[in-house]
């Protein structure tokens, strides 16, 4: 038996058969579509295909009271009917989340937080974003917005762009990493560090530290067994990792530093059609 996992990426939509070991069959990828009804048309061929449930992950807010999504990266800052959208087109359970929460649902079930009952995933791209399980059960909130840590504030003062990005995201997330090392992208800010370029090596220890103090932040709050580091910007873990970690352990609880483990994924890309299969197998138990 299978289920079908539908990761809604910002810039692709990925689909994939996914048994309960997590084995991967029949994966496709295609560009975002660029509305929500160009979404359901593009995915609809694979909803007539076998399996006993279907689940979904959005870059944005899922609310499981209504229904509705809101991914302005994909769809516009409108909230969008995604559950009344599946469950009109198949017969099967939907299960519909967060790509924050499908990424530590995925580590919690076959990555480096496996097994364990608290874990946050911290995704760290273009944005920061939290997944965080407290009990063995995901946080979602009162509204689904649990997790967009990106607006956390970390000190300074209060800026116009903290209002568009959140502070802890446009200080710490890829872009801030390029603005820093003057490279248009975190990417090209890497390949400068490791070749000797000091602008660009400081942007990544500025980066570091900040990226810290906000881990230190979620695990005083959440008092996570393990912080696991994910998102684009993890490509260059060696850049950041020991020095995340570093900063992190030294401004937090300093019990829950003696416990907590902060890991770098080992999942990689296939990271969000794991959490959304996750969800679709929780899903189908339940029913």
């Amino acid at each position: 038996m299978n289920v079908l996992a539908i990761d809604l990426g910002g810039t692709k939509t990925a689909m994939a058969l996914v048994d309960e070991s997590g084995r991967i069959a029949d994966k496709e990828k295609l560009p975002a579509a660029a509305s929500f009804e160009e979404t359901l048309s593009q995915i609809a061929p694979r909803l007539a295909g076998p399996a006993v449930a279907v689940g979904v992950i959005v870059p944005g807010i899922y609310d499981a009271r209504t229904g509705g999504v809101w991914a302005p990266n994909l769809w516009g800052t409108d909230f969008h009917p995604l559950r009344d959208a599946l469950r009109a087109r198949v017969s099967v359970p939907v299960a519909i989340g967060s790509d924050r929460t499908g990424s530590a649902l995925a580590e919690q079930w076959l990555g480096a937080a496996r097994g364990l009952s608290d874990v946050i995933f911290l995704a760290i791209g273009t944005g920061i974003g939290a997944g965080i399980i407290a009990g063995g059960r995901p946080l979602e909130g009162a509204h689904g917005i649990a997790g967009a840590v990106g607006w956390m504030t970390i000190g300074g003062r209060w800026t116009e762009a903290y209002h568009e990005r959140g502070g802890w995201e446009t200080e710490a997330a890829g872009p801030a990493i390029a603005r820093r090392a003057g490279t248009s992208s975190a990417s090209d800010a890497a390949s400068a560090a490791r070749t000797g370029d000091a602008k660009a090596a400081g942007a990544y220890r500025v980066t570091a530290e900040y990226l810290g103090l906000g881990v230190a932040s979620l695990i005083a709050a959440f008092d996570p067994e393990m912080v696991v580091l994910g998102g684009g910007v993890m490509e260059a873990g060696d850049l950041l990792v020991d020095r995340i970690r570093a900063h992190a352990l030294a401004w937090t609880q300093p019990v829950a530093a003696a416990r907590v483990r902060i890991e770098r994924t080992t999942l990689g890309e296939d990271a969000g059609l794991l959490g959304a299969a996750r969800l679709a197998w929780l899903e189908a138990r339940n029913v």
